[in-house]
């Protein structure tokens, strides 16, 4: 008895005729054609269309001034996010630094991603959920092994740290590369007893846009948030798109909101000109 795939022609027959078949869940080809381009924007300047599965993960590198914007249908996504260098990865989100500079915790519009060099990789540009955190990093193994039973990427309850290491692989970093990262669309509050309380979604439909200032190596897992305290593992589909902008420049509040934050995007243009000309 044989089946479609006894052979190199038939391997071929039945990689042809799947050619055609789509999921609800994978890049957009070209990403002008996704059906979810945000309100104002071309579909046609689109750059990077995506919906990224339930415990899924993607990846992308983008240029300087990239406008890049995560979108909630739902309101269970969480969208676990990491940035490097992409001229050189060993330049990295750096969450300390992120919640130092501009001396707020929380993240909203306006507040600047920093590496631990300095400068500024993405600022956030607008926020209609509100709910993010900064405090948690995404889930690791022995956590999901422990809440769901299970945690490896192709099962049902990956872990967001797994997720990240395959993603990084592609971009020829390691899991010893992965930094600690921040999540939106499911939100975390800190205590007058420094205790971290989960306060959850906004609810579906909210979005965050981030402008890019550095050329980045984007990673998203879109796992549950650690502290959700929903013992299923719940999460929804998150969208992601992407055309070109500008980075951030000394006419705008987020430039100029704080002398620090000023400094770390003077740091970030200085380090792109030296090596852009």
């Amino acid at each position: 008895m044989t089946n479609q795939t006894d052979t190199v022609w038939a391997a071929r027959s039945d990689a042809r005729a799947r050619a055609d078949l789509t999921s609800d869940f994978m890049p957009y080809l070209p990403a002008s054609s996704s059906p979810f381009a945000p309100a104002g924007v071309d579909p046609e300047s689109l750059v990077w269309a995506e919906t990224v599965a339930p415990g899924g993960y993607t990846h992308r590198v983008v240029a300087r001034g990239t406008r890049f914007r995560l979108d909630d249908p739902t309101g269970d996504a969480c969208a676990h996010l990491l940035l490097f260098n992409a001229l050189e990865p060993w330049e990295r989100l750096n969450v300390a630094d992120t919640l130092k500079i501009p001396w707020q915790a929380y993240l909203s519009a306006g507040h600047p991603l920093l590496s631990g060099d300095g400068r500024v990789l993405a600022t956030i540009r607008t926020d209609t959920s509100g709910r993010h955190d900064a405090f948690c990093g995404t889930s690791s193994a022995a956590w999901n092994e422990r809440k769901y039973g299970s945690s490896i990427p192709e099962g049902p309850a990956p872990a967001g740290r797994s997720l990240f290491a395959l993603g990084a692989a592609k971009h020829g970093l390691t899991p010893r590369d992965l930094p600690p990262s921040v999540s939106f669309f499911q939100g975390a509050r800190v205590d007058d007893e420094g205790g971290v309380t989960y306060t959850g979604s906004a609810g579906p439909g909210t979005a965050v846009e981030f402008t890019a200032e550095l050329p980045l190596v984007i990673l998203l897992a879109n796992v549950p948030h650690p502290l959700d305290p929903r013992p299923a593992y719940t999460v929804g589909p998150l969208r992601v798109h992407a055309w070109p902008g500008s980075p951030t420049g000394p006419g705008d509040d987020a430039y100029t909101a704080s002398p620090e934050r000023t400094r770390a995007y003077l740091n970030t243009t200085d380090y792109w000109e030296a090596r852009a000309q």
